[in-house]
């Protein structure tokens, strides 16, 4: 963004601070790393008689519709919704502004509490000061746990009936047509993987609220005590398997963004528990039967195949390349063999035993 956009934000979080806390205002916007679908700046908001409060302003980006995972109010509804359920921290909703409908240079936004903590994927991502092996190992089964107490809501008591669950077929369509778009020497065997999981689509299971990328880089921790939930751009009403495999998926990550990782980073990544173990944690709390999970673990693979060949098909193109995406590139076949191979070892155990 320019320094005028910055300062436009600024002066329209401020109005709208402003009419919740008269002489309230927003400042010292800064941006924060990792959103795509929105801009998303952390800043003070400065109340009458209160303490300055750390914010994080999120705006769908100026120029098109907020739509989809630019839809930052449908964001901000779901952290509402959720704020009251125990044992599914997320940030608290500070304030909304719904924008200019008719004006896309005028977007919505929202502004949510800045949550204490630290992001952290163990097994993929470096810090400069990374938890310790057994933090991590916490972490993981609170996160298990969460996702359970999530899962276990009612999800008309979360979201309107508009809400229309997400069909399993339909996300399988969506990745087949992102990896129809790359060539074929970036993520070989592909096809394969696809019809196996055609082969093999599982019966439906009732739906619950998805988050859409549930791992342990999208929370925040304080030590091992799980403080928010964030990054809520793509939420669903759908499987609640897809969520479950995901955070499974992690536990080994097939994929990788660099080629070696710190001492301390790898030492951290050695406290991640098993799936055994986090299916365990889960189970503890959510009774609910997991059917074809190891179906939802090959699917997560296709998943991650498919939008990281999206983003290594726009590396190539670019005059520099981004090194974690080439090393990514290296990793893509072997994360489709590893879905073949879980559905290949799924269908041996289902065969009927010879006599």
């Amino acid at each position: 963004m320019t320094d005028f956009d910055v300062r436009s934000l600024t002066a329209r979080a401020s109005a709208e601070a402003g009419r919740r806390w008269p002489g309230a205002y927003v400042s010292d916007p800064e941006p924060l790393p990792g959103g795509v679908s929105s801009l998303t700046y952390r800043a003070l908001l400065h109340r009458p008689s209160n303490a300055d409060l750390p914010i994080v302003v999120k705006m769908a980006p100026p120029g098109l519709t907020a739509v989809r995972n630019r839809d930052v109010l449908r964001q901000a509804r779901i952290l509402r919704a959720l704020s009251a359920a125990e044992g599914v921290p997320v940030p608290e909703i500070v304030f909304e502004d719904p924008g200019d409908p008719d004006d896309l240079d005028t977007p919505p936004m929202f502004a949510m509490t800045l949550v204490p903590g630290q992001s952290y994927e163990p097994l993929l991502d470096v810090a400069a000061s990374p938890p310790t092996a057994a933090e991590i190992g916490i972490r993981a089964v609170a996160a298990a746990r969460a996702l359970a107490r999530m899962q276990n809501i009612d999800p008309a008591a979360l979201v309107a009936d508009t809400e229309t669950p997400v069909r399993l077929a339909d996300e399988l369509d969506r990745w087949q047509r992102l990896l129809g778009t790359v060539e074929d020497d970036i993520a070989p065997g592909h096809a394969d993987l696809h019809a196996a999981l055609v082969r093999r689509m599982p019966r439906p299971v009732p739906p619950t609220l998805v988050h859409g990328d549930y791992r342990l880089a999208n929370m925040l921790f304080a030590g091992d005590a799980l403080t928010a939930i964030i990054d809520w751009e793509i939420w669903s009403i759908g499987d609640p398997r897809a969520d479950l495999a995901w955070l499974l998926m992690h536990t080994d990550p097939v994929h990788r963004f660099r080629i070696t990782r710190p001492d301390a980073d790898i030492v951290a990544g050695q406290g991640m528990p098993s799936a055994e173990v986090l299916l365990a944690a889960y189970r503890e709390i959510r009774a609910a039967p997991m059917p074809d999970i190891d179906w939802f673990l090959a699917y997560c693979l296709y998943k991650t195949a498919s939008t990281l060949a999206v983003l290594i098909k726009r590396n190539r193109r670019r005059p520099d390349p981004d090194p974690t995406l080439e090393v990514a590139a290296s990793s893509l076949a072997e994360v489709i063999a590893r879905g073949r191979d879980i559905l290949a070892g799924a269908e041996q155990q289902s065969l009927p035993a010879r006599q």
